[in-house]
């Protein structure tokens, strides 16, 4: 079935060049294009579309203010900005509103890639309802404790971006939507980060600070289950550790690893927050099945918090590496590539965390891809063995295994 993309720009000639170097996706695509806000709302009245790609300066209704009213009736499009303004009020009242950023003058394949890649994402969420959930999110909640500490570095007059980076980079929430700032071009910054300390002094202080106290693009968890978010923000900081020693072992990008085995579990947060009746039945169809959470979370909800969080973050412009490690950390075998890379470094070490909490029997490893990759089970007989190992232990497990 062909994708519907609706292309916004109150520039004629911008439009038309559109129509010209877009035209060989007609048989991927079936595209419109509104000369202005209110035109195009006149179009979503009467068609659904899958992705809006909109100017943010237009006379009228401007990008942001289409934007906002996209994402209040129609959640489970993919909002993106084409643009060439780089005014920082616009730009700040788009952060929560638009999934993507995109400069002009845009290369052609990166417009055409940013669109097919959000149009593929929709593949993991075949629910609309889940689908609008998930496209509607603009921050992924904290732990209060954390969300306390960076509000109070940001707002110290001696606060350091250092301190700062250090706060964030052990949230996933915190992270994932810092990732997202810089994996775009919100703020024109001239590389994609893979770590989050060099993130925030690619933004710098000043922009930080509007971030954080006046954008508000972190928030704190507020609901009864704190308990919950405690123990998976505990897992996934221990996870994305993990996956930075293998990684390091391997010669591998261990930002790159970290990042991923800390946002591994990501779609949890997003159901804890956003579902937690579905997250709760879904656990205790776990203990009492004898099945895995994610398998558990296939029959209450036709999918799994590992679909769930690769598609926002796929949605969000991070790099294919991290959503990929998000989506398969539980079933790599299910790549296509078979060389060790971030994806592996995850999948052990999400299985090595839980082994420390000894729910190894319910995370087990995927030994068969393991194999393809000409690995020995070296790990997997230490930790059946050594159950209740330390961290430390945990991590030389990975090396011993890794290193044979």
């Amino acid at each position: 079935m062909k994708k519907k993309i609706l292309f916004v720009d109150d520039e004629a000639n911008v439009l038309d060049g559109l129509r010209r170097i877009l035209r060989d996706m007609r048989g991927q695509w079936e595209m419109e294009f509104a000369a202005s806000g209110q035109q195009a709302i006149e179009i979503l009245g009467s068609r659904a579309f899958d992705v809006v790609v909109t100017d943010i300066r237009m006379p009228g209704m401007d990008g942001p203010q289409l934007l906002e009213k996209i994402k209040q009736s129609y959640p489970q499009m993919v909002r993106i900005i084409l643009s060439g303004h780089s005014e920082k009020d616009l730009i700040f009242s788009s952060v929560g509103l638009a999934h993507q950023f995109l400069s002009k003058p845009c290369d052609i394949e990166t417009l055409r890639a940013t669109v097919a890649r959000a149009c593929a994402m929709r593949e993991l969420l075949e629910d609309e309802y889940l689908l609008e959930v998930v496209s509607s999110i603009d921050v992924l909640p904290s732990l209060p404790s954390v969300y306390k500490d960076v509000i109070e570095e940001v707002n110290s007059e001696d606060g350091s971006l250092e301190k700062i980076g250090e706060i964030i980079s052990k949230d996933a929430g915190m992270s994932a939507k810092l990732l997202q700032l810089v994996s775009s071009a919100f703020f024109g910054l001239p590389e994609r980060s893979k770590s989050i300390a060099r993130a925030v002094n690619l933004l710098g202080i000043e922009i930080i600070k509007t971030l954080i106290l006046s954008v508000s693009i972190f928030s704190q968890y507020e609901s009864s289950g704190l308990a919950s978010i405690s123990t998976l923000w505990d897992h996934s900081l221990e996870t994305g550790m993990i996956a930075k020693n293998i990684a390091t072992n391997q010669k591998l990008d261990k930002d790159e690893a970290f990042l991923a085995g800390l946002l591994h579990d990501v779609g949890k947060l997003i159901l804890l927050d956003k579902l937690p009746q579905k997250c709760e039945e879904a656990a205790n169809l776990s203990k009492t099945g004898a099945c895995s959470i994610w398998e558990a979370e296939q029959t209450v909800l036709k999918t799994t918090h590992a679909h769930i969080g690769a598609y926002l973050m796929g949605i969000w412009g991070l790099s294919g590496t991290l959503v990929e490690a998000i989506a398969l950390h539980h079933c790599p075998g299910k790549c296509s590539n078979n060389a060790f890379g971030t994806l592996t470094a995850v999948h052990l070490a999400d299985w090595a965390e839980h082994s420390r909490r000894a729910e190894a029997g319910k995370y087990g490893l995927d030994k068969e891809y393991l194999n393809k990759l000409g690995l020995s089970e070296k790990l997997y007989e230490r930790f059946v063995t050594e159950p209740n190992s330390t961290q430390e232990g945990l991590s030389h497990g990975c090396k011993s295994f890794i290193c044979g």
